[in-house]
């Protein structure tokens, strides 16, 4: 009976070695598209744009290789080869960010060992100082200027609406119209980038943009029904995948090619400081949860700390 029950324990061994084997033998590109993908898609808002990376960045240089044969050499290794292709720090940070999580799932899930993943973590490259773009008066004018002579539908109605609100592009891209409460002035944002809802007050300016928006459907004969989009794809009849193209036609266009259209949510925090908002306040408005991402606009603000240290030396005159 010894004998037996040794040999029934050395088999389930032997069972589990074999079955740690044939997970690590598993390919980088078949365990993203069988398993990491369909969870991706799952969980994530715009999975596409996770497939899109890993297809152009991913698939072709180490997608072929097995999971245990991802050490710190050969990431090290592909990392190399995206710097010798002159990419930005942060675009190959975003990459780098793609595999760390496709291996800490695995190991989360038991295909790869504890012990075999320990090292595995790539280091991110350093990106310098937060890189941030101020427009002003006078450019705001020319971008928007330059978006209402494009082509496209919406984009001058989704730049201005932008900049009016601080709301983020994928926000204004997948908004609603049940989202905009119009008697009480406020747009609420489901499911925001920190997972939480938010309420983005409304200006007067920027509901006369949404009623633009509504009549640029009509036009086009697109529904703007509470259920609908507010930007609807007229080809597609979808909401759009983005505004980027259009955008690059159109920052050449104003002679601002560096601008981006997440700087048009930095710009209207810059509008409200330099007119007298408070940090709290723009924090609110812009939804953020933590102060200290508000912080970094906080340089924009009057220097009024020497006006505050006379309070208390007014004291002893």
């Amino acid at each position: 009976m010894r004998l037996l029950g040794k040999l029934f324990r050395q088999q389930a061994q032997l069972g589990v070695a074999q079955e740690h084997s044939r997970s690590d033998d598993v390919l980088l590109s078949d365990f993203f598209d069988n398993r990491f993908f369909p969870h991706i898609e799952a969980t994530r808002k715009r999975p596409i744009v996770v497939k899109q990376i890993f297809d152009k960045h991913v698939r072709k240089s180490i997608g072929h290789l097995k999971l245990n044969q991802l050490d710190n050499a050969v990431l090290d290794d592909w990392v190399r080869k995206h710097i010798k292709k002159r990419y930005k720090p942060g675009t190959i940070n975003k990459h780098i960010f793609l595999v760390n999580q496709l291996l800490n799932v695995a190991r989360h899930w038991g295909v790869i060992e504890h012990n075999n993943f320990q090292n595995r973590i790539i280091k991110r490259l350093p990106t310098g100082d937060y890189k941030q773009r101020f427009l002003s008066e006078d450019e705001v004018r020319r971008m928007l200027d330059a978006c209402e002579r494009d082509q496209h539908p919406f984009l001058f109605l989704f730049a201005k609406l932008l900049i009016l609100t601080g709301a983020r592009s994928s926000e204004a891209r997948l908004a609603k119209w049940r989202d905009f409460d119009i008697q009480q002035r406020i747009w609420t944002v489901p499911v925001s980038k920190n997972g939480r809802s938010r309420r983005i007050v409304l200006s007067t300016a920027a509901i006369a943009v949404l009623t633009s928006i509504r009549a640029q459907a009509d036009r086009l004969y697109l529904p703007s029904k509470q259920a609908d989009y507010c930007f609807i794809n007229p080809k597609s009849k979808r909401p759009y995948d983005s505004f980027h193209c259009a955008w690059d036609r159109t920052r050449i266009r104003a002679e601002l090619p560096e601008v981006r259209i997440h700087d048009l949510r930095h710009t209207y925090a810059s509008l409200l400081i330099n007119r007298g908002a408070s940090i709290y306040e723009v924090q609110t408005l812009l939804g953020h949860h933590h102060i200290s991402m508000t912080a970094r606009y906080a340089h924009l603000m009057p220097n009024t700390l020497q006006s505050r240290v006379e309070i208390v030396s007014d004291m002893f005159e």
